[in-house]
């Protein structure tokens, strides 16, 4: 089993940025790639960002590429998303997930963080 722990959402200008974090304990954090994915009201869960089990290899959605950056501190156990540029549309509970491989589809993932809500003012 793995839990992921969430953090670092909140209220924020459009142009401004925020970093969440996700905590990990539980199976080994390394043996997992992770994902960052973020739902907004009325509309279904989509793919962010990813990031295979070394860091090397990273995936972005196109609508956060260039703004958004995902990595990971396998000594700490934590994944983050360093989010730039923060428009209204990346309002949305943004949620960290495991895998045993690197995707983007939310249904391969195996392990959910109970999410961080990220509001973004006009």
């Amino acid at each position: 089993q793995v839990q992921l722990v969430e953090s670092g959402g909140g209220l924020v200008q459009a142009g401004g940025s925020l970093r969440l974090s996700c905590a990990a304990s539980g199976r080994a954090f390394s043996s997992y790639s992770r994902g960052w994915f973020r739902q907004a009201p009325g509309k279904e869960r989509e793919f962010v960002a990813a990031i295979s089990r070394s860091g090397g290899t990273t995936y972005y959605a196109d609508s956060v590429k260039g703004r958004f950056t995902i990595s990971r501190d396998n000594a700490k156990n934590t994944v983050y998303l360093q989010m730039n540029s923060l428009k209204p549309e990346d309002t949305a509970v943004y949620y960290c997930a495991a895998s045993d491989g690197l995707r983007r589809d939310s249904y391969e993932y195996d392990y959910w963080g109970q999410g961080t809500q990220v509001t973004v003012s006009s």
